[in-house]
């Protein structure tokens, strides 16, 4: 765990972008003002991510050769964002229970 967190900057999260693969991002990267990496759907990932495979218990494995290409392919080309499109992409939800 520490390797993984260290290669992101801060605790990690995980996405998952297809059947076996995740995403793997600095949790806190919008929160703590990381610079926007790529964007992600209607998202910003912030800061440094890899992304790796998946196994059937969810632990982290290697990808398979078709894989690497694909998600080579998919964020080869750099992205620029403004730190205001960042934080318009970060959604906090608030929950209200006691109703």
């Amino acid at each position: 765990m520490e390797g993984l967190q260290k290669a992101v900057g801060g605790y990690i999260e995980t996405v998952y972008l297809d059947d076996y693969v995740v995403l793997v991002c600095n949790e806190e990267g919008k929160l703590i003002g990381l610079p926007g990496n790529r964007s992600l759907g209607n998202d910003i990932i912030a800061g440094t991510f890899f992304v790796v495979g998946s196994n059937d218990d969810g632990d982290f494995v290697s990808l398979t050769e078709d894989k690497i290409r694909q998600y080579s392919d998919r964020f080869q080309k750099t992205e620029t964002f403004t730190q205001e499109q960042v934080e318009d992409a970060s959604v906090i939800f608030s929950l209200d229970f006691s109703k």
